[in-house]
């Protein structure tokens, strides 16, 4: 008894080192939200209040746009990820594109709440508060769900969809980004928030590129940064734990009746091809563009071909 009782001692030595060496290998605290302003809020950027938040977008284009695009980033990015989409269709389009809650400048819901209906009934809170009646909604994994769940909550508000390697079907993934992977682990939330190796960053924005070669330094410090804006870690922890069951959304998406976009990276190993294939199953009357050599966020990893799908979308 007394060697299993210095084993089992022993272990437990082990794995409290383990847990002290890896805080001490990457404890990162929160950055200054002033900071991070002045270097990821620079003009046309602004902040408007919405819901108790001080919600971060930037609002560029003609603001005679009938219908202006509205874009949503997906799980730990931001409207930066636009910034192509932007420079591309701003002189025909208004391009409205903001930082969702839990993430970006923007920060976290104060009350905790991330699933679908509470970021839908945000959206309709910000459209309220720009004047604007209807847009068409764009998004990006997870940008992409809240897009179509929006378009369904609210159909007065949407006029067509464009889903960039959207959610919303049960996950086939052949690659997880790692910083995904730990913070769906309920026994890491405390550590969640304390750590984040910017090795980690690089490892899990490679991973969604189809082309890891064309992830630069800028790049993973605009992620890493963004981050570590104060409640985004712990917000990327209670989102995961909140999901809804996606089994029941195939009924759910077939009832979207309005003109909708599906642009897929062919190289997208989070939500695989096979997801593009199932929405325009779903959506009557969809139509797909895949581009076979980008990944996960095809926007950001060649924003002008992309941006040329959707001005010809658009044009329609």
């Amino acid at each position: 008894m007394k060697t299993v009782a210095r084993y089992v001692a022993g272990l437990l030595l082990l794995l409290l080192l383990a847990v002290g060496g890896l805080l001490v290998w990457g404890w990162t605290p929160d950055l200054p939200l002033d900071e991070l302003k002045a270097q990821w809020a620079k003009p046309p950027s602004q902040f408007i209040d919405v819901q108790g938040m001080s919600v971060h977008l930037r609002d560029e284009g003609p603001r005679d746009d009938p219908t202006p695009l509205l874009l949503l980033h997906g799980t730990s990015a931001s409207l930066h990820t636009w910034d192509g989409w932007a420079a591309a269709l701003a002189g025909k389009h208004r391009v409205i594109r903001i930082d969702l809650p839990g993430f970006g400048l923007t920060g976290p819901f104060p009350d905790g709440n991330y699933r679908m209906a509470h970021y839908a009934g945000f959206l309709n809170a910000l459209l309220d508060k720009l004047q604007v009646q209807q847009v068409v909604l764009a998004g990006n994994s997870l940008g992409g769900q809240i897009a179509w769940e929006t378009a369904l909550a609210y159909p007065q508000r949407v006029s067509r969809l464009i889903l960039v390697d959207s959610a919303g079907f049960p996950l086939q993934s052949t690659s997880v980004p790692i910083g995904f992977r730990l913070a769906r682990i309920p026994a890491l939330a405390p550590l969640i928030g304390k750590i984040l190796p910017r090795q980690m960053i690089e490892s899990s924005v490679r991973n969604v590129y189809g082309n890891p070669q064309l992830v630069t330094p800028q790049l993973v410090d605009r992620y890493y940064q963004l981050t570590l804006r104060e409640g985004n870690r712990e917000a990327l922890v209670q989102r995961f734990s909140q999901h809804d069951d996606p089994a029941l959304n195939q009924a759910r998406v077939s009832q979207i009746s309005i003109p909708t976009l599906i642009i897929w990276g062919g190289q997208d190993g989070l939500i695989p091809p096979q997801h593009a294939v199932q929405f325009n199953a779903a959506i009557k009357g969809s139509q797909v563009v895949m581009f076979e050599q980008l990944g996960h966020v095809p926007q950001e990893e060649n924003a002008p071909a992309t941006a040329s799908a959707v001005a010809k979308f658009l044009a329609e």
